[in-house]
């Protein structure tokens, strides 16, 4: 732990942080039987270059079923053995126990997801999903009326309902920020919007329907710089970019992308909570009745507790357990810790830069196919790659062709960017380890 911060120091790569007991009431463990997932494991030298090269080979060593012609990591991922048999085996104790007997130490699964952003355990709230973090964090956000609100014009389109919602409920004005000939966000146009007035920003750190990476260091030091809280979606991000280093006042996130972990669960990470921050809506879990005045004549009444209630309603628990549902899925919050210890396992650094491989040559081998362009720079360093169709093909019908060649591939449709796209564009994502011959096979398709 950092002194005086509260937060953890990031592991070490290849190790994970440290965790409890096995699959269990105790939570994920890293150290069950299975294959090394550590890129030295696979046979890499010691050098970063012989582990960036193993990291595909560690990572299917770790599935015993991929399903061929997978390339949709950025829609849902193939979770590892260990996933698996983490949430299978939270599932045996819940029926064994009694579900609410079954509790999990997640403790290991928080410092482990905490410490790929920077923060620490109890800095992290597990939802249901990316969208149910960032509405529970825009929701229940205490800010006044005119608060001016930044977003590029690539956000996720359910972030931009909610805002408009947010902005005709409670008066918020949404601010386009610029951004370059590739969506990119125009720093010094950021630094612009903000010294002209912006009270929230909001980034997605890749899109889910353009491959580019967006500056987040350099973002999150121009909005501290300002004064102004920094949201960072790390949806399409975590655990294929660095995510480190950003800064953000908050992060939201999801298990099914990179992480390669379960549906059904995502997270809100919040390094340092503000006052006026709070679930959109109160539970008995995340939040206390008001206590009114101390009676000599025994236990006070709830109903009398509620005269007492302070003006903004039941106060929020300290910490993040305001945003979680003690009824969850904890059984994919297991599986979420086990996915996130094995990405440790691999090397974050290592696992990055795989991808960013991996997204340069699928980008070479797709772009021109058959007329089909590639969206974002050739050598953006994501492994999310988008195209758009020629003229007579579309992604639907491209897609429909792939899935005939046993080839999955995501149509990413124009209300995922309202803002951004004027057609559906075609999303290639491929997992760690993908073999060269299934890009090529795609092109052949995307040629047809």
């Amino acid at each position: 732990m950092t002194p005086g911060t509260g937060h953890v120091t990031p592991p070490a790569e290849p190790g994970a942080p440290a965790a409890g007991a096995g699959a269990s009431a105790a939570g994920p463990d890293p150290s069950a039987a299975g294959p090394d997932l550590s890129a030295a494991g696979a046979g890499a030298s010691v050098g970063g270059a012989g582990r960036v090269a193993r990291v595909g080979e560690a990572w299917r060593a770790a599935r015993s079923v991929v399903p061929p012609g997978h390339l949709d990591a950025a829609g849902c991922n193939v979770p590892g053995d260990r996933v698996l048999d983490a949430v299978v085996a939270h599932l045996r104790l819940e029926r064994e126990r009694g579900g609410y007997a079954a509790v999990p130490d997640l403790t290991p699964a928080r410092s482990a997801l905490a410490a790929l952003v920077g923060a620490g355990p109890g800095d992290v709230a597990f939802l249901e999903s990316g969208t149910a973090a960032m509405a529970a964090l825009l929701g229940g956000w205490r800010l006044p009326p005119g608060t001016r609100v930044g977003h590029a014009r690539t956000e996720y389109g359910s972030t931009l309902m909610l805002l408009h919602r947010l902005a005709a409920q409670r008066g918020w004005q949404p601010v386009e920020l610029p951004v370059d000939g590739d969506a990119r966000l125009d720093l010094e146009g950021l630094r612009a919007r903000l010294a002209s007035g912006l009270d929230l920003v909001i980034v997605s750190h890749v899109a889910s329907h353009r491959g580019v990476v967006q500056p987040a260091a350099e973002i999150g030091a121009l909005c501290r710089a300002a004064g102004v809280p920094l949201v960072l979606d790390v949806c399409q991000s975590l655990g294929h970019v660095e995510v480190r280093g950003a800064g953000a006042t908050a992060y939201v996130g999801t298990s099914r992308k990179w992480l390669a972990g379960p549906r059904g669960v995502g997270f809100l990470i919040v390094p340092e909570l503000a006052p006026a921050m709070d679930a959109a809506i109160p539970t008995l879990g995340g939040h206390l009745w008001t206590p009114a005045p101390a009676s000599a004549d025994g236990p006070v009444p709830v109903s009398e507790m509620m005269r007492y209630e302070s003006p903004d309603g039941p106060v929020p628990v300290s910490g993040m357990a305001r945003y979680e549902s003690a009824e969850a899925a904890v059984a994919a919050r297991a599986g979420l810790g086990a996915a996130v210890l094995e990405h440790h396992a691999l090397g974050p650094s290592a696992v990055h830069a795989h991808l960013a491989d991996l997204g340069r040559t699928a980008r070479g081998v797709l772009d021109g196919a058959g007329g089909w362009r590639v969206v974002e720079p050739l050598d953006e360093p994501s492994a999310l790659v988008t195209l758009r169709p020629p003229p007579g093909d579309s992604a639907q019908a491209a897609a429909a062709r792939a899935a005939e060649a046993s080839l999955l591939v995501n149509v990413v449709p124009a209300a995922r960017a309202p803002l951004d796209l004027r057609e559906p564009v075609l999303r290639v994502s491929p997992p760690p380890g993908t073999p060269p011959e299934t890009l090529h096979a795609l092109a052949r398709v995307l040629a047809r």
